[in-house]
């Protein structure tokens, strides 16, 4: 565990943060904040992350996803006054920042609310949104209106979304009390409805990996204004270590959906389904000549009902020259991190280049190679037989000749 302690907020006392660095890539923010007493005035721990989908000048659509928010500031977090509520704000990245606000209800005294939410995000900064064809600064606002009882933790461990038109946001792991009384964290919670619902009926989680049953291969693709931009056939089987708990999933093609983008530098296939809010395979050119596997992102529900996030934007994976396709039909395995891997079964992926919505020619991947030495091994038996049928003849035909001169 990495703490910062960071300089006082006026009228808000220290602000310590702790970030916990877990096996996902996003990250557990932890916010005790203290008034001028230093006694705990709010308290919240949660992980988030953003999609976000914007035009480029070329007219394309383009998402990306913000799940790393490692150097985050936390300037304006506030306990709250006669005047204004508590309110937790939080900068990160280039230009982004998001802030909730807490009132207190006025038609009751035993109940608060966790009344707005709010998201800004900056399209001049060109590494994050390249091409992007509208600048400046945006901000979306959502309405919550979460009634909370006063002196009780709210947890929700469920997977929670906002979503409008162009930014999508993700909470799970929840846990949050304003108005803190006393400066005493509560220990009663009041749990969200989808915590509710798992809480009555927990499965039982396996403390072992089940041999798992090869996946059903699926044929994906994207589509934009050109047409097909974007093939993919593959069956998928992800294996996720969490809390020392080791499962695997196939990905069911036939309840999979299938969305994504095709850009000049970049192509993204996203798969999503009931469990998978989406798995992202997100595709690059190199050296202006050859595309690979760049980045894998996901997140899904578990069978305990918590959320997965991982993500790993340094890949190099399926490398095969433009205009061709890359293919693999033995098992492979793309290993995001060590609690998260993806094998691969009867592969074919062409993210850039696709002509009438067919493959191109294939560029094998070095594990099919080595069905070259069966042919190989038949060959060489079958002219060692030929040699030796060969050898046999001759020595007959030069005993014939022998007995023949003798007679």
């Amino acid at each position: 565990m990495v703490c910062f302690r960071l300089a006082p907020v006026p009228g808000s006392g220290f602000l310590l943060l702790c970030l916990v660095l877990g096996a996902v890539s996003s990250y557990a923010l932890e916010l005790n904040l203290t008034d001028s007493s230093k006694a705990t005035c709010l308290y919240a721990k949660w992980q988030m992350n953003f999609t976000i989908r914007y035009e480029t000048t070329d007219m394309h659509n383009k998402t990306v996803t913000i799940s790393d928010l490692g150097a985050a500031t936390y300037n304006g977090s506030f306990c709250g006054d006669d005047q204004n509520g508590p309110k937790i704000a939080v900068q990160f990245g280039s230009g982004f920042s998001w802030i909730v606000n807490f009132t207190k209800e006025a038609s009751s005294a035993s109940t608060y609310l966790v009344d707005h939410i709010s998201f800004s995000y900056n399209t001049n900064d060109n590494t994050t949104f390249p091409d992007a064809k509208e600048k400046g600064v945006f901000t979306v606002n959502y309405r919550v209106a979460l009634k909370i009882p006063l002196n009780e933790m709210f947890r929700c461990n469920s997977l929670s979304t906002l979503e409008n038109s162009d930014v999508v946001q993700h909470y799970w792991d929840v846990h949050v009390q304003a108005f803190v009384q006393n400066g005493t964290v509560s220990t009663t919670e009041f749990l969200c409805d989808k915590d509710k619902t798992i809480t009555t009926a927990v499965p039982i989680i396996p403390t072992t990996v089940p041999s798992p049953t090869k996946p059903v291969v699926g044929s994906y693709s994207v589509v934009n204004s050109n047409g097909t931009c974007l093939l993919a056939t593959m069956g998928l089987q992800l294996n996720i270590t969490h809390d020392k708990v080791a499962s695997v999933f196939n990905i069911n093609p036939n309840t999979t959906n299938a969305t994504g983008s095709c850009q000049p530098q970049t192509a993204l296939l996203r798969l999503s389904s009931s469990n998978v809010k989406y798995l992202d395979f997100v595709f690059a050119v190199k050296n202006e000549n050859r595309f690979y596997l760049k980045e894998v992102n996901v997140t899904m529900l578990l069978v305990n009902g918590s959320v997965y996030s991982i993500s790993n934007t340094n890949l190099s994976y399926w490398d095969a020259p433009l205009g061709s396709s890359y293919m693999c039909n033995k098992e492979q395995t793309v290993s995001v991190s060590g609690a998260f891997q993806i094998n691969t079964f009867d592969l074919r992926v062409q993210p850039f280049s696709v002509t009438e919505g067919k493959y191109s020619t294939a560029q094998d991947c070095s594990a099919d190679d080595d069905n070259f030495l069966v042919p190989i091994a038949v060959g060489a038996a079958l002219a060692g037989v030929l040699i030796l049928v060969l050898l046999a003849y001759f020595i007959g035909l030069k005993r014939h000749h022998a007995g023949y001169e003798q007679f």
